[in-house]
């Protein structure tokens, strides 16, 4: 029977596949709709088992804000090609919606939500039938706050969202969209170095002086500066007996060095700075506000918040990318 090219525009419109797709799926099934639908929906189940093992490090992240909730959708594919196509970035866009009109909160959720008529997962199979690759919701991310910033980067292979306190700045919004940006470049992990646990710092600090000590070995070899080994590596463990113990010491080496005793309040704090700045690598690593700001590397990000306003405050964030 001849297929109309109306019904090959209906049946590209309910599922994005490509006309000459919809095409064969209505030839197959006769001119019956549902037949169609169930032609594209096996194609794609079998594409996609096939595809199963392939890596899916491509793809879009698309940021979503409304109201008080903001979130991140990142969609996975194979090739940069489809992740620029518009029907994938469009597909991302709705899923991430309709998402956050449901209040979903987590990536499992959002793969078993109901959409189009069938599931996220079932669509994305469908659609894995249609073009050939693998596709698959590969984050997704909530962030909820009176005031939030979103920023994508990196041909949209990296978003951010902010939530924030802006301390009664006008400015505000452009002021933390480049703590996002910084966010985008940095990837930290955490806000605060109280949210590590306490066995994952002792871990990573001795991880973190065996690598310096082996460095050191080559840089023993080779006649360069040996550098610092830290006895520490975040502020979760530089508790007050232990910053007191590091004042004492640097008072002691002032003076042995004959230091006059009077000069010492000017030297003391900023050798404690250092003290602070040594032992705290994975902070600087893993720690959004003990990171060095990127847009003026002279201040810690915490540093640039509080002289950007009284009570302006970072309160969370969330970072999604894409292929890594």
């Amino acid at each position: 029977m001849a297929i109309s090219a109306k019904d090959v525009s209906e049946l590209r419109k309910s599922t994005g596949a490509g006309m000459m797709d919809c095409k064969k799926a209505l030839e197959e099934s006769g001119g019956d709709l549902e037949g169609a639908l169930d032609y594209l929906r096996k194609k794609g189940q079998k594409v996609a088992a096939k595809r199963a093992d392939r890596e899916a490090n491509e793809g879009v992240v698309v940021a979503l804000v409304e109201g008080n909730k903001g979130a991140l959708l990142a969609l996975s594919c194979e090739t940069d090609f489809v992740a620029k196509n518009e029907d994938f970035v469009k597909l991302a866009e709705q899923i991430a919606k309709d998402a956050v009109s449901k209040g979903l909160t987590t990536k499992e959720e959002v793969t078993a939500m109901e959409f189009d008529g069938s599931t996220v997962a079932e669509k994305l199979v469908e659609r894995t039938g249609t073009i050939g690759e693998k596709i698959e919701v590969a984050d997704f991310q909530t962030v909820e706050g009176e005031q939030l910033s979103s920023y994508i980067h990196a041909g949209s292979k990296i978003g951010v969202l902010v939530s924030y306190k802006d301390g009664g700045k006008d400015d505000a919004p452009q002021f933390f969209r480049g703590v996002a940006m910084h966010i985008a470049a940095m990837s930290p992990k955490i806000l605060t170095p109280d949210e590590f646990d306490a066995d994952f710092v002792a871990k990573e600090t001795e991880s973190l002086q065996g690598q310096i000590k082996v460095e050191n070995e080559d840089r023993a070899r080779l006649g360069k500066p040996l550098k610092n080994v830290p006895q520490y590596a975040s502020r979760k463990q530089l508790t007050p007996e232990v910053m007191a113990q590091a004042e004492e010491a640097i008072k002691a080496e002032l003076k042995a060095e004959g230091k006059p005793e009077k000069i010492w309040d000017k030297i003391v704090p900023g050798k404690l700075e250092r003290f602070v700045a040594d032992n705290t690598l994975l902070d600087q690593e893993k720690c959004l506000l003990s990171q060095f700001y990127a847009l003026d590397d002279s201040k810690t990000v915490e540093a640039a918040v509080t002289e950007f306003a009284d009570g302006a405050e970072v309160v969370a964030f969330k970072r999604v990318a894409v292929g890594g």
